[in-house]
């Protein structure tokens, strides 16, 4: 089953919402602001997001794209707006898919259950239908495979991203790893803000238990790139 968060202001609709996803086995935390969702998955793991556009403090179309800034999590797009140019841009702006309110839960299932399939399956091989092999560097453990990383026999609670991120330094343990290509292989993206990369750093250094000035694990190299490797 998934852990879902579920931003939604309606509350009729929003207790609707998690009771299904409740009854479906689905791990449920639920917010009804923009703002509050941000702070969600920058301190939690979601394998869906169910995102609602007629947010109080923020409009929904925005939102995603602050979500899409630190994470790639995949997000449902829930509303009663039917206008097929807003969807076309909403799906081009990051969104995996559309519902429009009404619809039956049912319907969601089945939406989030093809998402789910998608996101699951795109990160878990080699290339070549290979499984990826767990990361060990030092005391730092990664499972590419169930998405899992331990430090010294302890699970770290990861977002998706903060994940991605240590795993693609986990597997060049050493190798000083320039910005541009962690933006393009970690986000996706060719270019971008390089203070994404420091937030996401600085988060992972938290959870490694170490900071920017006394590292253990994570290395920033000033106008080069990063690198993970053991403690001395």
């Amino acid at each position: 089953m998934a852990s879902v968060l579920v931003v939604e202001d309606d509350q009729f609709v929003r207790s609707a919402l998690i009771r299904h996803l409740t009854d479906a086995s689905h791990t449920v935390r639920s917010v009804g602001t923009a703002l509050e969702a941000l702070r969600e998955v920058a301190h939690f793991r979601f394998d869906l997001v169910i995102l609602d556009l007629g947010l109080p403090d923020l409009d929904g179309a925005e939102a995603l794209k602050m979500l899409r800034g630190i994470t790639d999590v995949p997000v449902i797009i829930a509303t009663a707006r039917d206008d097929e140019a807003e969807i076309v841009r909403l799906l081009n702006d990051g969104a995996d898919d559309y519902l429009t309110k009404p619809f039956s839960v049912e319907h969601l299932s089945a939406r989030m259950a093809a998402v789910l399939r998608r996101s699951r399956g795109s990160g878990s091989g080699n290339g070549d239908g290979s499984p990826r092999p767990v990361l060990q560097v030092g005391g730092l453990t990664v499972d590419p495979l169930r998405r899992q990383a331990q430090l010294d026999g302890a699970r770290l609670d990861l977002t998706r991203r903060e994940f991605d991120l240590l795993a693609f330094l986990a597997g060049r343990p050493g190798v000083v790893v320039p910005r541009k290509e962690l933006l393009a292989e970690v986000w996706q993206q060719s270019y971008g803000d390089d203070q994404t990369i420091d937030v996401h750093l600085s988060w992972l250094r938290r959870k490694l238990g170490e900071t920017a000035a006394n590292p253990r694990y994570l290395h920033t190299l000033r106008g080069v790139g990063v690198k993970l490797e053991p403690p001395l």
